[in-house]
């Protein structure tokens, strides 16, 4: 695959490159006397030196010679030095923060390279989206490999979404020069029964020689994963349990251990190293989906490795699992992932391995980062005004809007049951009281009324359903951060609240937000295709901390709610969820009634 996120081909530098090493050209940097995480051997070397130029390593080593009139000399005096970081799947969108916002929070913690599926942006607004935050991506020095959303919508014919993509758009984005692979391929029933569309999608990402990323979530480790690795998906990010990630790496697939803001994965799937005896070339860390007080708090890959360490996994294995491990996944380590002759200097300071506290970011030879803090300017960047307008609703929303008829005193009725910084649901039976002819919440019971109202072409078309687990007493919650089709999703114990809350996202484009008693207590803006704000990290942070004290004023003390309840609606994880089309049983993968009685 021809790289073109590093500054110069090496077919254009690598005279230069040879005589630098030589010592016949001085070269334009020089890390002096560093203790080089080496990723390809899995050690530790003292006293290390590098030379670049052209923007490219040319020689690690002793670099003495390579000094000369001009040579800029970065004394590392003793600190460790690494590849810059990975992260081989990240919905930026989850940020809430634009590419060149989000290259601000990351890049000074090491982070030099993100492999992006922006599907939330392309269920929104397609292609033209993507292509805007590509736009965005371009002032950045952060080097943002695309992969091109795959399934929009997620799991067709199960919900409606703004855009669609099919075998086309991938051939046609697989000519970008931005495009590396194929986006997370949710649809594995599609995969598995041989669906002529989605094995065209795989095909055309094939043919184009490019990655095929993917999401097999169930717990069904034998024939159906084996189907789907044999498909052409080389990685997958969706393991919750040791043995997924395990099966994985033993099958060839590159198994992505995640550890966002509420999918707290790695406990688990650390086990499948941590416990056996395994080459760990395979494994692979990543994020997901990071909120910006996680970024502004934690970090951002350095906390993942941070995490991996604490799990029992060794540092520089660590490492490896952000650097050379994910550019290998890609097909990319001819010029990233390493500290090695011929590869883009792309390189972080660390003043302690234990701490793991990035002083110095190269991105390119180049350094962009130090102490913290972008060290290069970057250009304003400005979203169209067409992908600020995207709630279109067709009816005005009330508190009737709310109302879920059913005859009788009581009924059973279907319930997801959310857990707690993970991904899956359970499905739940909950018998409920029909006072007027209508269902309402049960607080009592912790099962509160949901809706998804769909707001991208003004179809009128809602599904109600109910969800357990958040621990609301009183209020209600919505937001148009509701994967993967991002319609406007509704939670609460009253229809007064659920309805003040879905006005409040209505009013400011889309958002989040978190109501009580006709007060609205907290909110996040996101006009930018109801997924994002162009506010900086520190402003957005603030926001995003102050709704989640809001849903803690209204009951919620779950960590990241707001994320954990965008994915009620997300249509290919097991076992229950709620589209704008109604319920979906997501391990028969079909329509199911709300009340039991009416089965």
């Amino acid at each position: 695959m021809i790289n073109h996120f590093c500054r110069s081909p090496l077919w254009e530098c690598s005279k230069t490159l040879a005589a630098v090493a030589e010592g016949r050209e001085p070269a334009q940097t020089v890390i002096r006397d560093a203790r080089l995480v080496n990723v390809c051997t899995g050690e530790i070397l003292p006293h290390t030196d590098i030379a670049i130029s052209c923007g490219r390593i040319a020689l690690v080593g002793d670099a003495k010679h390579c000094i000369g009139k001009g040579t800029e000399v970065i004394e590392a005096n003793g600190q460790y030095i690494a590849p810059g970081f990975l992260d081989g799947h990240i919905h930026v969108e989850s940020s809430m923060m634009g590419v060149g916002e989000y290259a601000k929070a990351v890049v000074p913690h090491g982070t030099t390279g993100i492999y992006m599926d922006p599907h939330e942006i392309c269920n929104v607004l397609g292609l033209r989206g993507v292509q805007c935050m590509m736009e965005d991506a371009k002032r950045t020095p952060l080097k943002a490999m695309l992969t091109t959303p795959s399934c929009v919508p997620a799991v067709p014919g199960f919900e409606d979404t703004g855009s669609a993509i099919g075998p086309e758009d991938i051939a046609e984005t697989m000519k970008w020069k931005e495009t590396v692979g194929l986006g997370e391929m949710m649809n594995f029933p599609g995969v598995l029964s041989s669906s002529d569309q989605t094995h065209d999608e795989i095909a055309e990402t094939l043919k184009a020689g490019k990655i095929v990323t993917g999401h097999y979530s169930m717990p069904e480790t034998g024939k159906g994963l084996n189907a789907y690795i044999a498909s052409g998906v080389r990685c997958c990010h969706e393991s919750t349990r040791m043995e997924d990630a395990l099966i994985k790496m033993r099958l060839g697939m590159y198994s992505m251990f995640r550890e966002g803001s509420a999918w707290h994965d790695l406990h688990e799937v650390a086990k499948s190293i941590t416990q056996h005896q395994v080459d760990t070339r395979f494994a692979v860390m990543v994020s997901d989906d990071t909120h910006p007080y996680t970024l502004k708090n934690n970090g951002h890959l350095d906390h993942i490795v941070r995490r991996a360490v604490e799990e029992g996994i060794d540092v520089v294995t660590a490492i490896q699992m952000v650097t050379i491990n994910c550019a290998q996944c890609f097909q990319m380590d001819q010029d990233l992932g390493s500290i090695a002759p011929g590869k883009c200097a792309d390189i972080v300071l660390i003043g302690d391995l234990k701490k793991l506290n990035v002083t110095k970011v190269l991105i390119d030879g180049k350094v962009v980062a130090e102490n913290g803090a972008m060290t290069v300017p970057m250009e304003p960047y400005s979203y169209p005004e067409w992908a600020m307008n995207s709630m279109h609703l067709r009816d005005a929303i009330t508190p009737d809007s709310f109302h879920i008829p059913a005859s009788g005193d009581e009924v059973t009725a279907r319930v997801i049951e959310v857990i707690p910084a993970r991904v899956g649901s359970y499905e739940r039976h909950a018998k409920l009281k029909v006072i007027n002819g209508m269902v309402e919440s049960d607080p009592a019971q912790d099962v509160l009324k949901t809706a998804v109202f769909e707001r991208h072409h003004a179809t009128g078309k809602v599904g109600f359903g109910f969800v357990k687990g958040f621990g609301i007493q009183c209020g209600a919650m919505a937001s148009t951060v509701a994967h993967d089709a991002h319609n406007l999703l509704v939670i609460g114990t009253n229809d007064a609240d659920m309805a003040l809350a879905a006005n409040t996202l209505v009013s400011c484009g889309g958002g989040m937000t978190a109501v009580q008693n006709g007060k609205v207590l907290g909110t996040v803006p996101l006009p930018i295709a109801g997924l994002m704000n162009n506010k900086p990290l520190e402003e957005m942070s603030k926001i995003v901390e102050n709704l989640g004290k809001a849903w803690q004023q209204i009951g919620c003390q779950m960590v990241s709610p707001f994320m954990t309840m965008a994915l009620i609606s997300l249509a290919c994880l097991p076992e229950l969820r709620l589209t704008d089309r109604g319920l979906v049983d997501c391990t028969t993968f079909q329509f199911v009634p709300l009340f039991l009685s009416e089965s």
